[in-house]
């Protein structure tokens, strides 16, 4: 759980705290600070007050974003950094088209997928 840099924090449309996030998934706070813990969601310290805030497009309703966790997954196995991952996931790319983001809340994960592999090379 890091501090968020500007410029990134600019790039995601939505937050949501974590007492927000457990009562959309129908669970204690408890168990979304293990998701975070578990590199399952990024929660990063944003506003005045640091706040740990997750990015309200990697749910979708009662349930985490169908390939998010494979995509951090694959990501954080790159070396990435959450920042580094929530800007590559927020930051638009014309081939897909929109964010990756986006496309993983479209149901377009093995796009996305393919461009977190290529990556690595």
């Amino acid at each position: 759980m890091t501090e968020i840099d500007a410029r990134i924090d600019a790039l995601v449309p939505a937050w949501l705290t974590l007492p927000d996030i457990a009562e959309q998934l129908g669970v204690e706070v408890t168990r979304v600070r293990q998701l975070v813990k578990e590199g399952q969601l990024i929660a990063v310290r944003r506003g005045e007050n640091r706040v740990l805030q997750v990015p309200a497009a990697f749910l979708d309703g009662e349930k985490i974003v169908k390939g998010l966790v494979g995509c951090l997954t694959l990501l954080r196995d790159d070396g990435f950094t959450d920042q580094e991952m929530l800007e590559w996931l927020f930051t638009p790319d014309d081939s897909l088209p929109g964010t990756p983001a986006q496309a993983l809340g479209e149901n377009r994960g093995t796009e996305v997928k393919r461009r977190a592999q290529a990556l690595a090379v």
